[in-house]
């Protein structure tokens, strides 16, 4: 029997006790159909939500997993306390065959094996999760950057400078000689660039993508992603620091507020005790410790790290995520580490060593956000430059800001696939973006 496209949809994500009773269109993908003694059972799911709604039919119909249907009927109490309702079927019309070549027809197929097929992946239940999470999150950031009358500024995503200054850019090549009169790059942050729109309109933000060609193959890094970066004039580190924390412990109470559905599907396939975890960033206020300290607390717990702890060097993930699992038990802030570790941008510190910046760490994940308070003199800012190997007039339109006007101002970057991945518990960020790019992977 035809559909009545005359009904307006009805999603999975709208259905409750409310519309018992009444009569309804739904659309989406089966996940599974069997028969028994003439009356068909099928679970249905839109992505609207990580629930299917159970459609039973009198008739028999042979669909496989993947086909799209539509379908009509009346919502009525469910006698499986499985379900608190199902959709007894009047009508269905199949909209898109699937066939048994489909991938998804079995159950149990491991992340490494989806990623090989990421088109598709989109309709396990892992993934529909990730991206609703995801979505939720990008508008989370929108949501706490806008209530505070932050400008929304989009950045570029071609670029002629380094704004780390470590050389992991990817050059962009043309058939065209010179197309853009110097060499061109896929940018590693928008920071510079955010600073001077922050230099004429106090507080902004870009959110957009970007790159860095670092031939890491570890679950914590990609080669494009997503970064937030604001930026605000007249702000020192410690209110740089305050920022990042309110802006972290946002995006966690909306996960837990909006998400709950999805989180507990994450909690119970990939980590127990997830929300747990997840509250703690929120009854907690994160901790600050200075890198000096932070290298002598290292020193102290006797631990043969595999990589060694001496102050100077950087800390690495394995060092990150001692101290904010086994030290603090929640997030922490390092601040003021070595200048010689950090970009030629950050502000120094009067001690002549170190630099006014922060790392926000999370346990599971270790560094989410890194931050600084920008150096505004135009001198201490020409000497960064050079004594990073870098060429001050390469940097002119940068030292500008610092010529007229020049102002204290701070800023940090949150990398958006990490924070989704320590809001979700997955271990691989690669299972975080729609479309994983990274050393040996560009699929699609």
């Amino acid at each position: 029997m035809m559909v009545d496209i005359k009904l307006k949809r009805t999603k999975v994500s709208e259905i409750d006790s409310g519309l018992i009773g009444k009569h309804l269109f739904l659309q989406g993908w089966v996940r599974t159909c069997r028969s028994q003694k003439g009356v068909t059972f099928i679970e249905l799911n839109d992505g609207s939500s990580i629930k299917n709604i159970q459609l039973i039919s009198n008739q028999e119909h042979a669909l496989l997993t993947g086909a799209s249907i539509a379908v009509t009927g009346t919502l009525v109490k469910s006698p499986s306390p499985k379900q608190p309702f199902e959709l007894q079927m009047e009508s269905l019309d199949l909209i898109g065959d699937a066939d048994s070549s489909f991938p998804l027809q079995k159950k149990g197929h491991t992340l490494d094996f989806l990623r090989d097929i990421a088109h598709l992946r989109p309709r396990t239940n892992t993934f529909g999760a990730v991206a609703r999470v995801r979505s939720r999150m990008a508008f989370a950031v929108h949501e706490f950057f806008q209530k505070r009358k932050f400008f929304y500024v989009q950045t570029p995503v071609i670029t002629s400078s380094d704004c780390e200054g470590a050389g992991e850019l990817f050059e962009l090549i043309t058939e065209t000689k010179n197309f853009f009169g110097k060499k061109a790059f896929l940018t590693c942050s928008g920071q510079l660039n955010g600073e001077c729109f922050a230099t004429a309109l106090g507080d902004i933000y870009t959110f957009g993508p970007t790159f860095r060609a670092e031939n890491s193959h570890t679950s914590r890094h990609l080669a494009e992603f997503w970064m937030i970066e604001p930026e605000m004039a007249f702000f020192d580190l410690k209110q740089n620091m305050e920022l990042a924390e309110s802006f972290v412990k946002h995006l966690v109470q909306t996960a837990l507020e909006e998400c709950s559905e999805d989180l507990g599907f994450f909690e119970e396939r990939y980590e127990k005790g997830l929300k747990a975890r997840l509250q703690i960033v929120l009854d907690r206020p994160f901790e600050r410790i200075s890198y000096t300290e932070a290298i002598d607390i290292l020193l102290k717990s006797k631990i043969d790290f595999q990589y060694p702890v001496e102050w100077g060097k950087d800390l690495q993930s394995e060092h990150e995520r001692y101290i904010a699992e086994t030290v603090v038990g929640g997030p922490v802030i390092l601040y003021n580490y070595p200048k010689t570790l950090k970009p030629f941008y950050m502000k120094a510190n009067e001690d002549g060593k170190t630099v006014a910046c922060m790392d926000v760490l999370v346990p599971k994940i270790g560094e989410i956000i890194g931050g600084s308070q920008r150096e505004d003199n135009l001198l201490k800012l020409e000497e960064g430059i050079r004594s990073h190997g870098l060429n001050p007039s390469d940097y002119d339109w940068y030292l500008d800001l610092r010529r007229f006007g020049s102002v204290p101002h701070s800023g940090f970057g949150l990398g958006f696939e990490r924070a989704v991945q320590f809001i979700t518990g997955m271990e691989n960020i690669r299972d975080i973006i729609a479309f994983p790019r990274a050393a040996g992977l560009c699929s699609f």
